[in-house]
């Protein structure tokens, strides 16, 4: 649904500590489902189902290997930028992973202080 004229979607808010905590994480695919991780893990704004072209919140991201991610490096894995309905297939919509995501920081955070 389009907003109404003049009126714009704010933009997603940019959390740039909580990006670097997410990419000192390994990648949820690969761990999820027991795969080797070949590649550094980026940080992945959900994609499948946004209503928007705008980029998702970043605290809203999700650690992906490159392989998982866009298949620049590791193309042994499906990546989602490459393959999305493989991926969902595989793997679910990147959305289910957000929270899972937001658990291990959570955690991390807690550990430290």
């Amino acid at each position: 649904m389009k907003e109404p004229l003049g009126q714009k979607q704010p933009k997603a808010k940019k959390d740039p500590a909580y990006l670097r905590a997410v990419r000192s994480l390994p990648c949820v695919i690969c761990e999820a489902f027991g795969e080797r991780q070949t590649s550094p893990t980026t940080a992945h704004h959900w994609i499948m189902g946004r209503s928007s072209a705008r980029k998702t919140p970043d605290r809203e991201a999700m650690p992906l290997c490159d392989g998982h991610h866009q298949g620049t490096f590791d193309t042994s894995k499906t990546a989602i930028h490459r393959e999305p309905d493989a991926w969902r297939e595989a793997y679910g919509t990147d959305r289910d992973w957000v929270e899972v995501t937001q658990d291990k920081i959570e955690q991390m955070e807690a550990l430290n202080v």
